[in-house]
């Protein structure tokens, strides 16, 4: 079996390409907000990357992303606001981490590629969206409490608000395009690539 090499010039030009594709989504994605906060499109990218090159390449991905997520208009007016150190440590931590543990599960399914891609894209946007709820709590509870003072009926408690209105309908919308596109693309790259990846 070949070995991989980090920091070769193919992967170094693919990370490249990747970035820029997700530093697209991302800006697309401020634009589209179903929920309390944008979608994150960048997402697919982030397991795609940790896909193909590992845990490194998905760690810098998920930095990438995070920085964009960082100063985007809406975390700046909403979550800035609350909390500087919170808003810098959520935007960084969770989708660097999510891009890392992405990028170990090829290794751990050696032999079993579309297994390792689908698993992959499943927990970018659950450890997402399961770190950005611990941090919500931690350093954003002041939102919540506004959203269950200013809307009772909708959200009776801080629960309820980090659930139906922070996460909702936009973690379902990451989860089910990132499991969808982040597979097939995978199958695409694999298929159409000359060399072993």
């Amino acid at each position: 079996m070949e070995k991989k090499h980090y920091f070769n010039s193919r992967m170094i030009a693919a990370t490249g390409i990747i970035t820029g594709v997700e530093i697209v989504l991302q800006i697309i994605g401020n634009y589209i907000n179903p929920g309390f906060a944008n979608i994150n499109l960048s997402l697919i990218p982030i397991a795609l990357g940790a896909i193909l090159y590992g845990p490194i390449v998905g760690g810098f991905l998920g930095f990438v992303c995070g920085v964009m997520v960082l100063i985007s208009p809406s975390t700046m007016q909403v979550f800035f606001a609350v909390s500087p150190v919170g808003t810098v440590l959520t935007c960084i931590l969770k989708t660097t981490i999510a891009g890392v543990v992405a990028g170990f599960i090829p290794k751990i399914f050696k032999n079993h590629k579309l297994l390792s891609s689908i698993i992959a894209s499943i927990l970018v946007p659950i450890i997402n969206t399961g770190l950005f709820s611990i941090f919500a709590v931690i350093f954003f509870t002041p939102i919540l409490n506004n959203m269950v003072e200013s809307t009772p009926s909708q959200f009776p408690n801080i629960g309820i608000a980090l659930i139906a209105g922070m996460i909702g309908i936009n973690f379902i919308l990451e989860i089910i395009s990132t499991v969808i596109l982040t597979p097939s693309l995978y199958k695409i790259i694999e298929h159409t690539s000359t060399n072993k990846i």
